[in-house]
């Protein structure tokens, strides 16, 4: 029986891993066109010992002999070079070199000295600019034809960006570095009108009609028709007699492609964080890349293949959570861990009376409470961790978005301990609560191998990716939900969090274990009922900023403490809060006891946090 179930773990095993090789072979051949564009990381090293770290997108159409176009694409904040990989494969597809940056405190790149580093260094683009136009190394570049693309922070370094070598340009009376820049989700900075008269490059402004961030805009909507910060851009590339007043067109074009003052806006109804991964908004910026660089490589705008890449990174990451039990499974098969996996004990009736009701009551007490304290823990968490909610490099607590969720996970985890054993110990029957003591009994020495075997789980699965990484360069994501691989210094960072987080955790896999599942309730009804309980409190704020968005035109958390960011953190975490508990009662089955399935979970998890956030660290 023993040997079945091994051969049955190790062969799933092996399928899995398969599946994510091919589905990964795949969505490299999609990112390289069929091996038609060389895709390789490369380092920058930058002002003041900063470094910074990019994905290079070089067609082989880009020689000495016949140069290429260049376009630098700037992720957003809390965003890798990876997030934007649909416009570098488009782009890249037409010819034009692309370098897909990761910005300073994000990715595989140094954090920088400047607080603001996406106005003051362009993430890092300013660095890349000059170097590129100074080097002879990168003779299958344009020098003529650089451009830079972005999105929401992204966008504002793109903006300055233009505004910087606009200024050098109008010093030195040459034309600027940068021949034409895109901006996409950021208007109320950049956009200035006292520094617009700065641009000297070809400009396009893409902005989503519902970006929950317009509320900072002049007119407090996303209506690019009216919009102050539009019409003034569009201004700032004619003439007097040619200026607009009250409203412009969307998807013209103003201006003059000679003299590099050709304006375009463009207005796609999608929210912020959904707009680069809008066909739309992708067509849109093609189509003025075509027109800036005069391209006619017979390709549509409307001609896109980035989607199948997602679809096979998606796989791969299906794939890749599937594997974590069996996984372990051939883990657990070793002497060494025998010892851990104990009888299940039986599960606890089906609530009635008193424990029925006490059961619903604590439902939606924990719902309720876990949807009120996300924003004021996120408030709570700048003024705990200055440093690095003022974008000051620290080893205490870097990660300034991860810092209020592991503010919520601490709180919500603890009321979640302290309501298990007090509503067992006086609402539950001395069998019941027998039952209870059997789930969480196990020795110190049983608890260590917990823990190592966990560790293994965890080195297994990031060896995999990062095998599949090294092979193939991509990762498993979609959109801007990916597991990534880590420079070594965020192990540290890690080990900081993992402690705090594993309250969270560990409750969850006894909630769901020791509560929910009761007598007769069937596995799947019961772990997609543990989904919907441990995500209710974050879906009921996401429901009320975007209902509240659908019904006024306004979204109910805004401006203070930047909250709306932490609203749009939701769409990354939710998904891993839901999957959670029924990582955590595979895991009980398969040992009898609730401290396995936290742990692994909790070290996968919070690495993918940790790997895919800002994180101001002194390196």
């Amino acid at each position: 029986m023993r040997d079945k179930q091994k051969l049955s773990s190790l062969l799933t095993v092996v399928l899995l891993v398969a599946v994510i090789f091919f589905s990964s072979f795949i969505a490299s051949m999609i990112q390289t066109s069929g091996g038609r564009v060389d895709v390789r990381t490369i380092k920058f090293p930058t002002q003041n010992g900063q470094l910074l770290v990019a994905d290079l997108f070089k067609p082989k159409t880009a020689t000495r002999e016949t140069p290429a176009s260049l376009v630098i694409v700037i992720p957003g904040f809390q965003r890798s070079k990876e997030t934007l990989s649909n416009i570098s494969i488009e782009l890249s597809r037409r010819g034009i070199v692309v370098i897909a940056i990761d910005p300073y405190a994000q990715g595989f790149s140094s954090s920088s000295m400047s607080k603001r580093s996406a106005s003051s260094e362009g993430y890092g683009m300013y660095a890349i600019v000059d170097y590129i136009y100074n080097t002879k190394n990168l003779n299958y570049i344009d020098k003529s034809r650089i451009a830079v693309t972005g999105h929401s922070a992204g966008g504002l370094a793109a903006v300055r960006g233009a505004q910087y070598f606009g200024k050098e340009a109008i010093s030195r009376k040459k034309k600027s570095k940068l021949h034409s820049v895109y901006i996409s989700g950021m208007l109320y900075r950049g956009l200035e009108e006292k520094n617009l008269a700065f641009i000297r490059s070809n400009t396009g402004l893409s902005y989503a009609f519902y970006d929950e961030g317009a509320f900072r805009n002049i007119n407090g909507n996303g209506d690019m028709r009216y919009a102050p910060e539009a019409i003034g851009l569009v201004n700032s590339g004619l003439d007097l007699k040619d200026k607009i007043n009250d409203s412009l067109s969307i998807g013209r074009y103003y201006g003059a492609l000679e003299d590099r003052t050709l304006r375009i806006v463009h207005n796609e109804k999608v929210l912020h964080p959904f707009q680069p991964y809008s066909a739309e908004a992708t067509e849109n910026q093609l189509n003025f890349f075509n027109k800036v660089f005069s391209l006619n490589t017979g390709l549509s705008s409307k001609n896109q293949v980035w989607h199948w890449k997602e679809l096979f990174t998606l796989v791969s990451l299906i794939c890749s959570m599937l594997m974590i039990v069996p996984l372990t499974r051939l883990f657990l098969r070793a002497k060494v861990f025998r010892t851990i996996k104990k009888p299940m004990v039986d599960a606890l009736p089906r609530p009635s009376g008193q424990v029925k009701t006490v059961f619903w009551v604590m439902f939606f007490l924990t719902a309720f409470i876990a949807s009120v304290s996300f924003i004021p823990m996120s408030n709570l968490s700048l003024r705990l961790f200055t440093d690095a909610s003022t974008r000051v490099a620290t080893w205490f607590f870097p990660q300034r978005m991860n810092n209020a969720v592991m503010l919520w996970a601490l709180l919500n985890g603890t009321i979640g301990l302290a309501i298990f054993f007090i509503s067992n110990k006086f609402f539950h029957n001395s069998d019941d609560r027998n039952v209870i003591e059997r789930m969480v009994s196990l020795s110190k020495m049983e608890i260590v191998k917990t823990i190592i075997l966990s560790l293994f789980v965890f080195l297994s699965y990031f060896g995999i990716l990062s095998l599949v990484y090294y092979i193939f360069h991509v990762d498993y994501r979609i959109l801007f939900i990916g597991v990534r691989t880590f420079q070594p210094s965020i192990l540290i960072v890690w080990l900081m969090y993992v402690p705090i987080f594993f309250i969270f955790f560990l409750s969850n896999s006894l909630r769901v274990n020791g509560s929910i599942f009761y007598d007769g309730l069937g596995e799947i009804r019961g772990m997609l009922f543990s989904g919907i309980a441990t995500t209710l409190g974050l879906i009921i704020i996401l429901l009320i900023q975007y209902w509240y968005l659908l019904f006024t035109g306004k979204i109910f958390w805004t401006e203070t403490n930047l909250q709306w960011l932490y609203v749009n953190l939701l769409f990354g975490v939710v998904p891993m809060i839901f999957i959670l508990p029924i990582f955590n009662r595979y895991f009980y089955r398969i040992t009898g006891r609730v401290y396995l399935g936290p742990l692994v979970t909790c070290f996968i998890f919070i690495m993918i946090l940790s790997s895919n956030t800002v994180c101001y660290i002194p390196i």
